[in-house]
């Protein structure tokens, strides 16, 4: 974050994301921790949601004024009455790991899916901090889309193996700007 210089970032640490499935949140506790935050925040806002991030940014936001711009980089910017599973047809992609009793689902490969141009090191350690998923949070249907009064940006990584970009481009549609990287999916990383 030290190229921002002088720009204060804060980070999100959302609810549908842990190491125990009993205890996970779903895409509406989401929203309202992503909404929590913007609130505190005590001048205008520039939000980036990245990958499943974008369905509680965009759930989240509506009608707060603060918020100036909202960057998708690489997420998902999805229209009310639309959920993650829905945009994909109803269909997981080939990398999730489903465990439909438990309720969850893990990513399969995320070297390869997330981190295929990160730093070995760094990626181990992204590695090393993902949880489980409820399979309830990408089920869940946006009840409002921030982005319709919004601002947005939508960045587009090249060479994402988990959204792929003919994916993010068909969602980029959605945005007032577009952007690319010849980025993996990850590429703040």
């Amino acid at each position: 974050m030290e190229q921002l210089g002088g720009v204060e970032v804060r980070t999100v640490a959302l609810s549908s994301s842990g190491s125990d499935p009993s205890k996970l949140g779903d895409l509406y506790d989401d929203a309202a921790i992503v909404k929590s935050v913007v609130a505190d925040v005590d001048r205008p806002v520039v939000v980036c949601a990245h990958s499943y991030g974008g369905a509680p940014v965009t759930e989240a936001l509506a009608g707060m004024g603060k918020v100036r711009r909202l960057v998708y980089l690489c997420a998902f910017q999805l229209d009310v009455g639309e959920s993650l599973l829905g945009v994909g047809h109803g269909s997981p992609p080939p990398w999730w790991e489903m465990h439909e009793a438990e309720g969850y689902i893990d990513p399969l490969r995320p070297r390869e899916i997330f981190y295929g141009d990160v730093d070995p090191l760094i990626a181990d350690a992204a590695i090393a901090r993902l949880g489980h998923q409820p399979l309830v949070a990408v089920s869940q249907p946006l009840t409002q889309a921030s982005w319709h009064k919004i601002p947005s940006t939508y960045v587009i990584c090249d060479r994402d193996a988990a959204i792929p970009p003919a994916a993010q481009e068909r969602l980029a549609r959605r945005a007032h700007c577009v952007k690319r990287l010849d980025t993996s999916h990850c590429p703040t990383s």
